[in-house]
């Protein structure tokens, strides 16, 4: 997504203003209550401002809508102070509200809407991902499973932001598991933004600049990938696979394929970007 909004224009809310807070999330835990956990049910996010009463009419709907389902979360975050989330998101007016799937945007509107299309818009959003996200139920009450300690003591570690931790957790389960589908898409992702955690952000610059910088143009891939940018990070893998040869192209193209693993193997984007890469080898 592109393009960004400028709020500071906007006027001090005023004192005693009934601003939401039951669903909040900040940059902090943007990456754990949002990414992270739409690879399980949709997360709907509703970026607001506190000096707008029609985007607080909406976030109280959308909390009252959460409070009856287990198919979607809500997730509130007030755009002014986490401004490179509103950015993210390429936000252009408030309320804007963004369906994220399996760490991507899906669907999303802007200004306040009547709750009856709402309503018809999170139907369609729960529907485009019924029986691709584990956590979307197949309609009608499922038994609520117990939660998995080891799984849990993962999530509090990245609750933490502790990601060594996580990691380990993660790779215990796989240990014991090899198999545990949940367990390694849960790992390639705590293994990625930890890394990425580390990218100074002029990375791209750089890359751009000195196209033969091999170890900055994969950092470069990881920073557009984690600013939701997966197709400009394809490409710039591929490019490198087309020019390089050698250890260089090994280096460029198995970094290629672990951003892949980051997504559902049928996504039509890293469908697309596949046949890119075989053209670039063959």
């Amino acid at each position: 997504m592109s393009g960004a909004v400028d709020l500071s224009s906007l006027k001090q809310p005023p004192a005693g203003a009934d601003v939401p807070n039951g669903h909040a999330v900040t940059e902090a835990d943007f990456e754990t209550k949002v990414l992270r956990r739409s690879t399980q049910v949709p997360v709907v996010v509703a970026l607001y401002s506190q000096r707008s009463p029609g985007s607080i009419e909406l976030v109280k709907l959308l909390e009252r809508l959460a409070g009856s389902t287990t198919d979607w979360e809500l997730a509130t975050i007030e755009a002014e102070a986490n401004m490179r989330i509103a950015q993210a998101f390429g936000v252009q007016g408030i309320p804007t509200v963004v369906a994220v799937a399996a760490g991507q945007p899906l669907a999303d509107f802007t200004g306040n809407q009547p709750e009856e299309q709402v309503t018809q818009w999170l139907a369609a959003v729960v529907d485009a991902v019924r029986g691709k996200l584990p956590g979307v139920g197949e309609g009608g009450e499922e038994p609520q499973q117990p939660e998995d300690p080891r799984f849990v003591a993962a999530e509090e570690a990245l609750d933490r932001g502790d990601f060594a931790t996580a990691e380990a957790a993660y790779q215990a389960i796989l240990n014991s598991e090899p198999g545990n589908a949940e367990a390694k898409a849960a790992l390639r992702q705590v293994q990625f933004v930890a890394r990425v955690q580390e990218l100074d952000p002029s990375v791209v610059a750089k890359a751009d600049a000195d196209p033969s910088d091999l170890d900055a143009a994969l950092a470069a891939a990881d920073l557009e990938m984690f600013n939701q940018q997966p197709e400009a990070a394809f490409d710039r893998l591929i490019a490198l696979v087309k020019r390089t040869a050698g250890d260089d192209r090994t280096r460029a193209r198995t970094h290629l394929l672990e951003l892949f693993e980051l997504f559902d193997p049928a996504e039509p984007m890293v469908v697309a970007a596949r046949r890119k890469l075989a053209a670039a080898l063959y």
